[in-house]
């Protein structure tokens, strides 16, 4: 049974505003998440963060991003928060954005 993807609605913003690229190396990943399931999918592609959340890591030429998802209920996998990524550890409001939203999706 395949997982389903899910981006909250800031977050399909977001992830709009990032290159062509980057979007079509996120759809990619986000395939073999849907395909094969989380626990499938390793680094170099996603890492666990803390609790909940997880990163799936995009690069190109221009930048690397970061789009922060949670594993919900129902083999849902949903996109939380996407940024571009300055410095080495994820940015503490980054986290704090995907937390917030995490309680939008969790009652679904």
């Amino acid at each position: 049974m395949k997982w389903r993807i899910e981006i909250h609605p800031k977050g399909k913003e977001e992830i709009e505003a990032l290159s062509l690229k980057m979007r079509a190396k996120l759809e990619h990943i986000l395939n073999l998440l849907r395909d094969y399931g989380p626990s499938y999918v390793h680094e170099p592609y996603v890492k666990h963060l803390q609790n909940k959340l997880w990163e799936i890591r995009v690069k190109d030429k221009d930048g690397i991003a970061r789009i922060i998802y949670v594993l919900a209920n129902k083999r849902r996998i949903v996109l939380l928060h996407a940024f571009i990524k300055k410095t080495q550890k994820t940015p503490k409001g980054a986290l704090e954005i995907a937390t917030r939203r995490i309680h939008e999706v969790e009652d679904e």
